[in-house]
């Protein structure tokens, strides 16, 4: 099934028309969340076979961009859903079936969201401050905060992993939560610059049960192959990645579109759209935007014909992820500087767009950890000024 026949014309103009609404309610994005979840989308990686429109990376990416363009916080809302079903579909394709039962959730309704973010933790997927502790029967108990849970309204499952001391050494173990299990709290603290829209409260975990049947992967702590790290990272990084692409999108349309309706008076009452500066700038929102595109394109297209681009996958992917945050804030501006004053409103589109490109800054990969990845992949990881050692083996 085509994307304009699940996001048709009618759609996108209600959740844009409502977005508004929400950033200055600071209130989720409800009506938006139950219209994508009747037109299919929340299903849409999921296989035909299991209810789903069969979507690869490529057709979500490009679903996510366009809905962004319309509603960027609803599309960063599901974003989150939309990872998991990535990372099964990811892994899945190449043999591993460890999140198949994600397939199953999602088409029985389960409303899916990330458990992952922590406060002060650079390690990301690589170590926890969050405390499992393992139960008798393989379950593991979860004490600690995870921050940014988008979705905090309606999910019903959350991914969720934490550090584990177990003898042979630490480990990281990765479950489900069910909404209903004892020991979650959303903190209800989301009152934020941008992105309002999203609602991704806090989540405190005191003692939160995940059992043994719910449990799914056991990892050492530090950076490792293990498949399930990179379809994560793949999956986060492109569809967040596609979020920024429409916006920027979105900014670019807007540099085109509102000069046109601004006059000079110097120019004896010229439109904008024929000054030469304003042209040049719209330009360089073009230009920003055409070097995004095939970018976007081809790394989600690569994820679903497995390409094998060996040790410059993870370096691919934040770059892609961060190319699109610089651009996607770029565009913006530009289609500010080119606006005029009334832009700079309380209200006005553009300046709903500018707070919310911000949170760009703040995804993983953020631009230090992007630099250093890249600069490993080519320069090999740094050693210790002192010692001599590389900092993973101190």
């Amino acid at each position: 099934m085509e994307i304009s026949q699940i996001l048709t014309p009618g759609l996108l103009e209600g959740f844009r028309s409502r977005a508004a609404g929400y950033d200055a309610a600071n209130a989720f994005c409800t009506e938006d969340f139950e219209d994508l979840r009747e037109a299919g989308y929340l299903k849409a990686m999921l296989p035909a076979d299991r209810g789903g429109l069969d979507w690869g990376m490529e057709r979500m990416a490009a679903a996510q961009r366009l809905l962004a363009a319309y509603a960027p916080a609803t599309a960063l809302a599901v974003n989150m859903h939309l990872v998991w079903t990535g990372v099964a579909r990811l892994l899945g394709a190449r043999g591993d079936h460890r999140l198949d039962r994600v397939f199953g959730w999602v088409g029985a309704g389960e409303v899916m969201a990330f458990g992952v973010s922590e406060a002060g933790n650079d390690q990301v997927l690589f170590d926890s401050t969050t405390r499992a502790e393992r139960q008798p029967d393989g379950g593991y108990r979860f004490t600690g905060t995870k921050i940014f849970t988008s979705l905090s309204p309606v999910w019903t499952k959350l991914g969720v992993f934490g550090r584990s001391e177990e003898e042979g050494g630490p480990r990281l173990v990765h479950g489900f939560l069910d909404r209903g299990d004892g020991g979650v709290q959303s903190r209800g603290d989301w009152d934020t610059l941008g992105m309002r829209a999203t609602q991704s409260h806090s989540t405190r975990l005191e003692g939160a049960l995940v059992p043994a049947d719910r449990m799914h992967s056991s990892l050492p702590v530090g950076p490792n192959a293990d498949p399930l790290v990179f379809a994560i990272f793949a999956a986060f990084l492109t569809l967040t990645a596609s979020v920024y692409a429409g916006l920027a999108d979105r900014g670019m349309e807007l540099a085109a579109a509102l000069p046109a309706g601004r006059t000079s008076l110097k120019a004896a009452g010229r439109s904008y759209a024929q000054d030469p500066d304003i042209r040049w700038q719209v330009a360089e929102a073009g230009l920003a935007v055409l070097g995004l595109d095939p970018q976007l394109r081809l790394t989600a297209r690569d994820l679903d014909g497995r390409v094998d681009h060996g040790p410059s996958w993870f370096p691919r992917l934040v770059a892609l992820r961060t190319h699109a945050g610089d651009t996607a804030r770029r565009t913006i501006q530009l289609a500010l500087q080119v606006s005029g004053g009334s832009q700079y409103s309380r209200g006005s589109e553009l300046e709903r767009l500018y707070r919310d490109v911000l949170a760009s800054l703040y995804h993983p990969s953020d631009a230090e950890s992007a630099h250093s990845t890249v600069a490993n992949w080519l320069l090999g990881a740094p050693r210790d000024r002192f010692s001599g050692n590389h900092p993973a083996e101190d």
